[in-house]
């Protein structure tokens, strides 16, 4: 005889990674987007800030194709953000037509604040998960959004000092 468990409403079925994922990133907005709710543009800017701090010194137009963002978009948010203090725009040593994106020291110290808040944040989320298999996971999760070709998810653990 084979043995089945009931599942209830309120659990996600593993099975359906959708559905996990869904409730789970309702779940980050819940308790994360208050943590960003005063930086400029929310979540978008701190995701962008966190683009930025990846070094590579990116154009508005490499920051708009990676993030997914409208580049008339882009531009008010970098706007915004030169406004804050949190970054400048310098011209490309290669290629003067264009501007790089550069973080401030008051960016940067924004972010490592945010990443922190963000981290608690997180750990909220997956107090389901014991210490370990919050570690697991967010390997896991690691792994599998590189090879999606998305590599953001590195620099907050690298202003947070967790690598």
């Amino acid at each position: 005889m084979s043995r089945t468990r009931k599942t209830t409403h309120d659990e996600a079925d593993g099975d359906d990674v959708g559905l996990a994922l869904g409730v789970l990133l309702r779940s980050y907005r819940e308790v994360v987007t208050p943590a960003l709710s005063g930086f400029p543009h929310g979540a978008r800017g701190y995701e962008t800030m966190r683009e930025v701090l990846r070094g590579e010194r990116p154009s508005q137009l490499a920051l708009a194709n990676r993030l997914g963002l409208d580049r008339t978009v882009m531009t008010y948010l970098i706007d915004d953000l030169v406004a804050a203090g949190f970054v400048e725009r310098r011209v490309n040593p290669q290629d003067r037509r264009q501007r790089q994106i550069v973080a401030t020291a008051r960016g940067r110290a924004a972010v490592s604040d945010l990443c922190e808040q963000v981290a608690a944040a997180e750990r909220i989320v997956l107090a389901g998960l014991d210490p370990a298999e919050q570690e697991l996971f967010r390997r896991l999760l690691g792994k599998a959004a590189a090879a999606r070709g998305d590599h953001s998810f590195e620099t907050c653990l690298t202003v947070i000092g967790e690598q």
